[in-house]
């Protein structure tokens, strides 16, 4: 299956969802592949780090240059691609080829407008796909300092999304992901008692359920 983590925005954690999300994917038993198509490569770099440190399993991860040129997906069980809107080729190449397409909304007005405008943009190049993709929504990013009436009130703003299932499981900013990430680590190995680990995996097994059936 690949799954593409996007959004328009900045700043919403799709790297940091895409490389947890790979390295449970390979804990799980899967070959992975993992596309990085942000310019910023935030993806490549912490996974470099974790080749570096010599982590196991290692998460392979192949660029913008790679998706132009070809890439035989069926090598893999699961493909999980990180994707923005500064490379709007490559986004396109990505939402044509997605079986799923999941997007973090940080808890906001600003992020819930976004993802409307994104859900309107992915429905425009999916619909020359004969059978479009799933597409998700999940409340990322939560500010456990801050009120949760802002959650609350973006949570209601997702569920009635048109063209898009709204996720329940939602990650808080917890230092875990902040800390594990920098060090080529994801959140469950850094602290699998961690809280945030628990939202994980929430979330993880709410896109695969297959994996734990």
């Amino acid at each position: 299956m690949i799954t593409v983590i996007g959004s328009l925005k900045g700043g919403s954690g799709k790297s940091t969802v895409t490389f947890n999300l790979a390295v449970w994917l390979s804990l799980a038993g899967q070959k992975v592949l993992a596309m990085d198509l942000d310019p910023q490569a935030t993806l490549t770099d912490v996974a470099d780090v974790r080749s570096e440190e010599g982590y196991q399993p290692q998460v392979h991860v192949r660029g913008r240059r790679a998706m132009a040129e070809g890439v035989d997906f069926s090598t893999y069980d699961e493909v999980v691609i990180d994707v923005g809107t500064a490379d709007m080729d490559s986004l396109k190449r990505a939402l044509m080829l997605a079986d799923k397409i999941v997007i973090p909304v940080p808890p906001s007005q600003a992020d819930v407008w976004s993802t409307q405008r994104f859900i309107r943009f992915v429905s425009s190049i999916v619909s020359k796909r004969n059978s479009p993709p799933e597409v998700c929504t999940f409340i990322n990013r939560v500010d456990m300092q801050s009120a949760a009436n802002e959650s609350y009130e973006t949570a209601a703003a997702l569920v009635s999304l048109p063209g898009a299932r709204f996720l329940l499981p939602r990650l808080s900013q917890r230092p875990v992901f902040l800390h594990s990430f920098s060090e080529g680590l994801a959140a469950m190995e850094l602290d699998p008692r961690d809280p945030g680990v628990r939202e994980f995996n929430a979330l993880a097994a709410e896109l695969y359920p297959h994996l734990i059936r």
